[in-house]
């Protein structure tokens, strides 16, 4: 809704039932079914369901169905290394010159956070802008030089103890000792995103 008139607002999700969430990789059809229609409800909900195009397809597949750059790249997709590799590498390329790029799950998600480690942490064309719990912003405008990609990479280095408690607040939960989390940081513990 924010998006000025003539913006083209595409949307990629294959709502196919699998990598839906943790430990939900495969054999959740009927939910996926139930995923496309709440997805389209909520567009009909916020009145832009005729602004946004949906393709229907894995992020790789629709790579050849989106033409042209992009300004805003929105990034929510598996959480497996390889997928956000794919996601983050491939769309990442088609980012305008001082475009943005926005991440879900980084420093929370194993495979995405590796897959930033890889392909931005070290990189020379995103600048990290910043973060918002797992929500990271990224910026097609990094100066040239190695001075400039040292600061970048030492800034995203600095959100790794974030992820490391993430990946504790898993395990724990994982384990079934949500009680023993309570019990020490005196919050009711939640899955971290």
């Amino acid at each position: 809704a924010a998006a000025p008139g003539g913006v083209k607002v595409i949307a990629i999700d294959p709502h196919a039932g699998n990598d839906r969430g943790p430990q939900e990789l495969e054999g959740f059809q009927t939910e996926a079914v139930g995923d496309h229609e709440i997805f389209n409800s909520n567009l009909r909900a916020a009145g832009v369901a005729d602004r946004v195009t949906h393709l229907r397809a894995f992020s790789d597949e629709a790579l050849t169905e989106v033409t042209g750059s992009i300004e805003v790249l929105y990034i929510d997709g598996a959480h497996r290394y390889a997928p956000a590799r794919t996601d983050i590498r491939d769309w990442g390329r088609r980012v305008t010159s001082g475009g943005t790029m926005l991440i879900h799950d980084s420093f929370s998600s194993v495979g995405v956070t590796l897959a930033i480690i890889r392909e931005l942490m070290f990189g020379g064309r995103f600048r990290y802008v910043g973060r918002a719990r797992s929500m990271t912003e990224y910026r097609a405008d990094l100066p040239a030089g190695a001075g400039p990609r040292m600061r970048n990479a030492v800034r995203q280095m600095a959100q790794l103890p974030w992820f490391a408690k993430n990946l504790l607040v898993k395990v724990l939960l994982t384990l079934k000792l949500g009680r023993l989390l309570h019990r020490v940081t005196g919050r009711e513990p939640e899955w971290p995103y």
